[in-house]
């Protein structure tokens, strides 16, 4: 090797750059194996990882966008129904269901998202609300296929198994949990890896200034839906593990509140930044379940908290953090 080859090359990253590199894909691991030394409970610690996979495919259409979509419970509850209708109907293996799932709501999303990008401002909010409304009831007067009301009920939660050998049994809570951990860490990093690539940072310019991005040559609706798919596709996995948890796709998986719930969730972690989804998701959940247990009326509590975040925490929970972080260090540096 030449001294020209020597002088190309680049030079190896130290270890403290790789980690830092690699922060948040180490925090989400963190939080991984968290959850379960610190939580009795399986199934609740697995809906905060399912519902942390919503806020993921929210934050790419908000905070990486700037698409404020009211149509994201169109694609959990999508891929409930489909993951249920695949094991009820067809008993076919977990993985297809799964597939079924990320597909239909990937399909979803490039409808939703065609009509959709074509209007901004208040008449692109109005449209993902009316289509998830035009969902909603299509999902309640179909009852052959959803359940209607009732929901679509006794999905089952097979292991997963090849050749009819059992590989990974999930019966339990705390298995199914490792199962949907490691799937949530597989999709965290393919979102990072979106995030951080020519399509990810041709996002946030769109959303920082959508004119001059169309001037520059860049295809703004196509990158608008294209962000459309990945999130429906990533909600629609979400929906799909909420439904093997409990074992019902409840009609309520694709009515507007989920919408709602799972962008409040968004805004409350931060947006822009993927992992601050998962700090709010984890709140809102573990929040919920515990102010529930105080009062009924939990939710008029929750709205004062979203008030608060709206008027003195704009960058959610991440951004707080980062504060404190930023004052910490200011401290240590000046003693």
């Amino acid at each position: 090797m030449n001294s020209k080859t020597l002088a190309a090359s680049p030079a190896p990253r130290s270890f403290r750059t790789r980690l830092f590199h690699y922060r948040f894909i180490l925090l989400a691991a963190l939080v991984v194996c968290i959850l379960p030394v610190t939580m009795r409970s399986g199934s609740l610690a697995t809906e905060v990882l399912v519902f942390a996979l919503a806020a993921l495919g929210c934050n790419l259409l908000l905070g990486h966008t700037g698409l404020l979509s009211f149509g994201q419970g169109i694609f959990f509850g999508l891929g409930s129904y489909s993951a249920g209708l695949v094991l009820t109907k067809a008993a076919m293996p977990m993985s297809v269901a799964l597939l079924a799932a990320i597909v239909t709501g990937a399909a979803a999303a490039a409808v939703v998202g065609w009509f959709s990008i074509r209007q901004r401002g208040a008449y692109f909010v109005m449209l993902t609300l009316a289509f998830g409304q035009m969902f909603y009831f299509l999902a309640y007067t179909t009852p052959e296929l959803t359940g209607g009301d009732n929901g679509l009920l006794d999905i089952p939660r097979p292991a997963l198994s090849l050749f009819g050998r059992t590989l990974v049994p999930i019966a339990s809570p705390w298995q199914y949990y490792g199962f949907v951990a490691v799937l949530f860490l597989i999709a965290f990093w393919l979102m990072m890896r979106v995030s951080h690539s020519v399509f990810g940072r041709t996002l946030l310019a769109i959303r920082d200034n959508e004119a001059r991005a169309a001037a520059v040559g860049y295809d703004v609706k196509r990158f608008k839906l294209a962000a459309f798919v990945v999130s429906g596709a990533v909600t629609g996995l979400a929906g799909a593990l909420h439904a093997l948890m409990t074992g019902i796709a409840p009609l309520s998986n694709i009515d507007y509140h989920t919408s709602e719930m799972i962008l409040v969730m968004t805004v409350i972690g931060g947006t822009g930044n993927l992992f601050s989804s998962v700090l709010g998701a984890a709140f809102y959940v573990l929040f919920a379940d515990w102010l529930s247990t105080l009062w009924p009326r939990w939710l008029l509590l929750l709205g004062l908290v979203l008030i608060a975040v709206s008027l003195f925490m704009q960058r959610g929970l991440w951004g707080l953090g980062e504060r404190i972080w930023q004052a910490a260090r200011r401290n240590r540096e000046a003693s």
